[in-house]
């Protein structure tokens, strides 16, 4: 079976071609982003894919550092860079244990939790990367409050067997509740100051955090 790195190699250029499934809900995340970021920040965005969120959150802060596992990936975001011509962002090969090191104003994580193995220890490594008093900014897939019983069950069949025929990560995929998810978040140290749903179901669940 491939692993996680080849499968996202894999896809990268069909996923930089792919379209953002709820734009309005897209949107919204970034403006909620932006309002905790401030233009002398240094921030960092983990699984960054093909530097989307990247490009565009970049012109609000001094500094920003987005990784991501696949150099496919990484390679797509970098040609993106050099056509925007941007200078304040840096696109880097890294999982969440060799990410840049800190101390970052914020880290961000859209859409990837829910695929991380060890989620603990991701969010102690984050907690450490961010400065007292920083922000840590996520959006994560709780698919375990989906509304429709037929729908939870449907998502844990189906994902066994796109995995099986190459259609889905071969990591984990949890089935987050929020109310686990956020459990998570506070027993990692963190202070949650502002949550959300965009889009509401199944939950992508907006969260804003401070290190205390």
């Amino acid at each position: 079976m491939q692993t996680s790195l080849q499968f996202w190699d894999g896809i990268a250029e069909k996923y930089a071609r792919s379209q953002i499934r709820d734009p309005a809900a897209y949107d919204y995340t970034l403006e909620r982003t932006q309002a905790y970021l401030n233009p002398g920040d240094r921030v960092l965005e983990l699984g960054c894919g093909t530097g989307t969120t990247a490009l565009r959150l970049r012109k609000a802060v001094a500094c920003y550092t987005a990784t991501d596992l696949a150099p496919s990936m990484i390679a797509i975001a970098q040609r993106k860079k050099d056509e925007a011509g941007v200078t304040n962002l840096r696109f880097v090969v890294s999982d969440i244990a060799n990410a840049p090191e800190g101390p970052f104003d914020a880290v961000m994580a859209f859409n990837l939790f829910h695929l991380i193995g060890d989620l603990d220890g991701a969010l102690a490594h984050i907690y450490r990367t961010i400065r007292p008093g920083g922000t840590f900014i996520s959006k994560t897939p709780c698919l375990a409050d989906s509304k429709s019983a037929v729908q939870r069950l449907m998502m844990r069949v189906a994902i066994p067997v796109m995995r099986l025929v190459g259609k889905a990560p071969p990591s984990v995929v949890h089935f987050l509740s929020v109310a686990d998810w956020q459990a998570r978040l506070e027993a990692a140290g963190f202070e949650i100051i502002e949550t959300g749903n965009y889009p509401a179901d199944p939950p992508n669940r907006f969260l804003v955090a401070r290190r205390k």
